[in-house]
């Protein structure tokens, strides 16, 4: 049934009590297993739309449906990736996986454990601690941790951010492998257009809390990125991304 957004709005007072809209009357639905990738500039609505759909901010107005169920609040069957890693840094990359399990008293963490541990390709590193992996490492654990409470929607905000280009690069392979083994639908954050056109089935381009744009990704997985196809997607966001010319926009 995937995610429903309908009519949502949100704002925030600003000073001398006056209310700025970073939301205002969005709808947007997506299918299960689904992966989306949304766009804009820093300031749209893109970080508040999915701190919305994750539970951590509740709607002004407008119907938020996961699955079939209003949001209401936070929930495992939503599982939250920043771009910051957030793992707890006195936990080994297995303990930090198991986190939510063992809060939830899984019988069968262990196991669980063994199989994100294969998927993330990270065996050999259970026992290290997150001062001693890499940039890219830390981020598979991750969402190796988010991934183990079986949640029906991943929300990803800029995870990839923080990286150096070349493991951003590897990451995005990673992460297309990752959905694909475990059919999951993922809203992903991002401030970069090439990143979004290589990873998404559709692109929401945000712009002022509206939908300016949303596309359809129409090529085939793996993608290549210097094809005459993904450099006239690349042409075409940043081009509804620098109509008022007032920003940057990032490229790599």
């Amino acid at each position: 049934m995937g995610v429903s957004l309908v009519r949502v709005s949100k704002a925030f007072d600003e000073s001398e009590g006056n209310l700025r809209y970073i939301l205002n009357d969005f709808s947007l639905n997506i299918e299960d297993g689904e992966f989306i990738c949304i766009l804009g500039k820093s300031g749209c609505g893109k970080s508040t739309l999915l701190n919305l759909i994750a539970g951590y901010l509740k709607a002004d107005c407008g119907n938020i449906l996961v699955n079939g169920a209003e949001v209401d609040g936070p929930s495992a069957e939503r599982g939250v990736v920043f771009q910051q890693h957030a793992l707890f840094p006195w936990y080994t990359v297995s303990q930090n996986i198991e986190f939510g399990l063992k809060i939830k008293k899984k019988k069968e963490s262990k196991e669980i454990v063994k199989k994100y541990i294969d998927l993330i390709g990270l065996q050999g590193y259970e026992n290290k601690y997150p001062s001693s992996l890499s940039g890219g490492m830390a981020q598979r654990v991750g969402i190796a941790r988010a991934l183990a409470n079986d949640p029906k929607v991943l929300l990803m905000d800029e995870p990839l951010g923080a990286l150096d280009a070349m493991t951003r690069d590897t990451m995005r392979k990673e992460l297309i492998k990752i959905w694909k083994a475990t059919q999951k639908t993922i809203i992903f954050v991002t401030h970069s257009v090439p990143e979004a056109v290589y990873l998404a089935d559709r692109v929401v381009l945000l712009k002022e809390g509206r939908i300016e744009m949303l596309e359809n990704i129409d090529l085939p997985r793996p993608r290549d990125t210097r094809s005459s196809e993904f450099l006239r997607y690349v042409e075409m966001f940043e081009k509804g991304l620098t109509d008022n010319l007032d920003e940057a926009v990032i490229t790599e």
